[in-house]
């Protein structure tokens, strides 16, 4: 598996190299078609937890789902989960291997290998529905190969500016190249950019705009979805945590409304769906002392949603994060976010080409007007230094990127192997 995973990724010279002409050549080799619905997830932030639970909703009406996501906490093979559970590597090897034999000397880039041989191993296992989770943007990205059934937006904010574009409504234009003429065009964001609703409108897709045609209502520890075909109400709230999940919550919801003539499901199926549904490093909480929260925000707006659901919970004499982030990412924007709810900051280093080494985010931080309780060269480094110093009562946050909390889940597996209870 290690051995393809190299492979794939010296295929391109560059890491991301937006464009569909590569992914579609590959994907008419292949002879790769379309039998099932495809629900296709694009949007700044909210894109991971709608996906979770479209996943668990479906398979608790009893489909055989296929869910492509990116990237990994920490393994690859997450990222291809088939009836709940990541891709064994005996399938995708297979899959990588017929991907490999299509592209010839056509050089696929890591995420474009990688979606093709996701929908190798979907075909392969014989799914009934298959969730995409777009990588970046939506109009070039490799998942729009794939004709949506039904596509979701579910927000629109500033992150990857160098490729989309830097404003909302440049960013909105994008995200809205995976809608397709015709069928539903789920919008999450309740002020979603002109140019995404003027796209959805001027090819004539189904468009479902959150606040307006569907959304939810919060009530004391239930709630209630709305849409055009009326009212549903005495839902448990999702598993996953933070109010901002009610919002995710109700446009699946809309999505799977939309499709319900090919894929039915029954509220029993909704309500089990959204109290089971899982997904690690969004806002996840682990249990006991301290308190330790995993958080992969990595831009202002998923920033503000920490920010905010670290001052729901109860109280903590005092917040130690460790924080790392990458270089091309708006770091002052999301300390700005943050900072309140935060005494003492460690800063990590995160590898790769993107990455910021620690004494350079120390800089920026202190730039920022920010004292830096310690300097290290990753995250599990980080988060030993935060075990050492925190009080019993007292929480730690891990956040900033994927990468931030793939090392302290890491570092989190070493000591249990260690200590086993």
């Amino acid at each position: 598996m290690q051995d393809w995973l190299a492979h794939i990724e010296r295929l391109h010279a560059q890491p991301i190299a937006l464009g569909l002409e590569r992914v579609c050549a590959v994907k008419r080799t292949l002879g790769a078609e379309q039998t099932v619905p495809v629900i296709t997830v694009g949007g700044t932030n909210g894109k991971g937890s709608t996906c979770a639970m479209l996943e668990r909703i479906l398979r608790s009406a009893g489909y055989r789902v296929g869910l492509y996501t990116s990237p990994h906490l920490l393994d690859y093979n997450e990222r291809v989960r088939i009836d709940g559970r990541p891709s064994s590597d005996g399938v995708l090897c297979d899959a990588f291997a017929r991907v490999d034999a299509a592209r010839g000397d056509l050089p696929l880039t890591y995420f474009e290998f990688g979606t093709l041989a996701a929908w190798q191993a979907f075909a392969a296992a014989g799914v009934e529905a298959i969730v995409l989770e777009v990588g970046l943007g939506g109009r070039l990205d490799a998942v729009n190969a794939f004709d949506a059934d039904c596509a979701i937006v579910t927000s629109v904010d500033l992150d990857h500016m160098d490729y989309l574009g830097a404003t909302k409504e440049a960013i909105g234009f994008e995200k809205a190249g995976i809608f397709r003429p015709g069928r539903p065009a789920i919008v999450g964001d309740a002020r979603p950019p002109a140019s995404l609703l003027a796209h959805a409108q001027a090819i004539g897709a189904e468009l479902l705009v959150q606040g307006r045609d569907f959304g939810h209502l919060a009530g004391e520890g239930q709630w209630t979805f709305w849409s055009r075909r009326g009212r549903r109400g005495g839902l448990a709230h999702p598993a996953l945590r933070g109010a901002v999940q009610l919002a995710n919550a109700s446009t699946a919801l809309a999505a799977l409304e939309s499709l319900a003539g090919r894929l039915p499901v029954s509220m029993q199926d909704i309500r089990r769906g959204l109290i089971e549904v899982e997904l690690p490093g969004r806002f996840q909480v682990l249990p006991g002392r301290p308190a330790v929260v995993l958080d992969v925000a990595h831009n202002p707006q998923a920033a503000g949603v920490l920010a905010d659901n670290l001052g729901s919970m109860a109280f903590h004499p005092e917040t130690w994060a460790v924080f790392g982030m990458l270089a091309d990412k708006d770091i002052a924007g999301v300390v700005e976010r943050v900072r309140g709810r935060v005494d003492h900051w460690l800063v990590s280093g995160l590898p790769g080409p993107r990455g910021m080494s620690a004494e350079a985010m120390a800089r920026r931080l202190e730039k920022l007007g920010l004292h830096i309780a310690g300097r290290f060269d990753g995250p599990a480094d980080a988060y030993r230094a935060a075990k050492e110093r925190v009080g019993e009562n007292d929480r730690i946050t891990v956040f900033g990127s994927f990468l931030t909390v793939s090392g302290v889940l890491q570092a989190i597996g070493d000591e249990r192997k260690r200590c086993p209870t």
